[in-house]
């Protein structure tokens, strides 16, 4: 049983704001023009169960499992399966309860014959999960918000009907939230612009030598917290860059994900469908509007970002072919224009229908980490990127994700995102190369993408 009520309108963001304080929880925030990916946002709140994963090894509720975070959480799910009943109009909302969290790109070698990764730096979690029963869902078409909390078998709970109205009185006591002011950094780049075109060529040298079609090669920066509040960071960034998949996620007392994600990785439903929507082809915004048209119209005409996107579309196809029922993959848009706060990409979308008896982990371990932040063929790009990036990526390029005790799932690829540790804030960038990029302009791109998050502490790098 699902306790449904209906709560008046409050801004999603203003409501998180009650649960700054906690170590775990998670608003899964869609921002920008209200559409079909950007309809539900979703605040988690008071996790029942936290799973957490560094260096290789898993914890739950802080006891060491033998097991890999992604069997974990399939095991942490099943307890639950078929919790919820079915919820009719007008409380359907996709996600009622389940786990929310984040598996950062390392623990793909979890999922696949992958290069060795990298120490990890003290205290950053490769993957951090919340299992949740209680989930305030936000209709951004009809500006109406509902509280579901689900009755599990967990005796140690308060029953639904009583969080739900400490819910309610905590939502009701909020007061709206002053724009956050935050202090100028200045942010370190991990790579001089010489050394970064060099590495590109070099990842172009590997195409033309065989050994690849087209690799995802990125960089970092990176300044210092100094004691900024992480969700603070997270609202600034919103406010800059407002994005369908954007995400903020308390992942304990030492590190947080900001992240203003405009890409789909995984969806799939309760029925078995599945959807992936990758980007590749990028073009700044321009205030201009003649300007910013023929940026796009530039984008639509470019043949090396088509070849980048299609490439991209292939390497999917095969990834859920893998899970997928035979003859059920297809590809309803190639290369769509999409407009973005800051910048025009160029949008796919692949769909499948998942074959029976696996679910949600199968379509991930198969998937995983995206093909638009990998490269073709994956395992040799990875391998590209593990010799010429000289750090972990840790969250970024993985995915964030909900996954419904339904089976259900949506997810998107962590990138224009923050990573939040207790003394640091790191972002980064990229693109995907191919045999005819040339460093300059893929450099220019990365600055493009990255601009958002620097301007958060004001933009200037050293």
């Amino acid at each position: 049983m699902v306790f449904t009520r209906e709560l008046p309108w409050v801004d999603p963001l203003a409501a998180a704001m009650v649960w700054v304080g906690e170590p775990v929880w998670a608003l899964l925030d869609s921002a920008g023009p209200v559409s079909e990916r950007a309809r539900w946002s979703y605040l988690a709140v008071d996790p029942f169960a936290t799973m957490v994963s560094r260096d290789g090894r898993t914890w739950i509720d802080g006891r060491a499992v033998p097991a890999d975070p992604f069997r974990a959480l399939e095991i942490l799910l099943a307890r639950h399966r078929g919790a919820r009943e079915a919820l009719t109009a007008p409380f359907a909302a996709p996600f009622a309860g389940g786990a929310v969290g984040f598996f950062g790109y390392e623990t793909g070698r979890f999922c696949d014959r992958q290069p060795a990764a990298r120490a990890a730096a003290t205290g950053v979690p490769e993957c951090c999960f919340g299992f949740y029963d209680s989930v305030i869902a936000f209709d951004r078409t009809g500006r109406r918000v509902f509280l579901l909390c689900a009755a599990l078998d967990l005796p140690e709970r308060a029953p639904p009907a009583v969080r739900a109205e400490r819910i309610a009185a905590s939502l009701a006591a909020l007061c709206p939230p002053a724009d956050p002011l935050l202090p100028t950094h200045t942010w370190r780049a991990e790579m001089p612009e010489a050394a970064y075109r060099a590495r590109v060529a070099r990842v172009v040298g590997y195409i033309r030598a065989g050994d690849i079609f087209q690799a995802n090669f990125t960089t970092r920066f990176s300044a210092p917290r100094g004691g900024i509040a992480a969700f603070d960071l997270y609202r600034a960034l919103r406010r800059e860059s407002p994005a369908p998949f954007a995400a903020f996620l308390a992942c304990g007392d030492d590190f947080a994900l900001a992240s203003a994600s405009p890409e789909r990785f995984l969806r799939l439903d309760r029925e078995g469908r599945v959807q992936t929507r990758p980007i590749k082809g990028t073009r700044p915004r321009r205030a201009d509007p003649a300007a910013d048209a023929a940026e796009a119209r530039a984008l639509v005409a470019s043949a090396k970002d088509r070849a980048e996107n299609l490439m991209i579309v292939d390497l999917l196809r095969n990834d859920l072919g893998r899970v997928a029922a035979i003859g059920s993959v297809a590809v309803p848009q190639l290369c769509g224009l999409e407009s973005f706060a800051s910048v025009h990409h160029l949008v796919s979308a692949i769909e499948a229908r998942l074959r029976p008896g696996l679910g949600a982990v199968d379509l991930l371990r198969a998937s995983f980490p995206g093909g638009s932040i990998t490269g073709a063929p994956k395992i040799r790009a990875m391998e590209i990127i593990a010799e010429l990036e000289p750090s972990r990526r840790e969250a970024y390029c993985g995915t964030i994700a909900w996954i419904g005790f339904d089976g259900a799932m949506d997810s998107s690829i962590v990138i224009r995102t923050l990573m939040v540790g207790a003394e640091e804030i790191v972002a980064q960038a990229g693109g995907g190369i191919v045999a005819d990029s040339d460093p300059a302009a893929e450099y220019a791109e990365m600055r493009v993408k990255i601009a958002p998050l620097l301007r958060v502490l004001g933009g200037t790098i050293t």
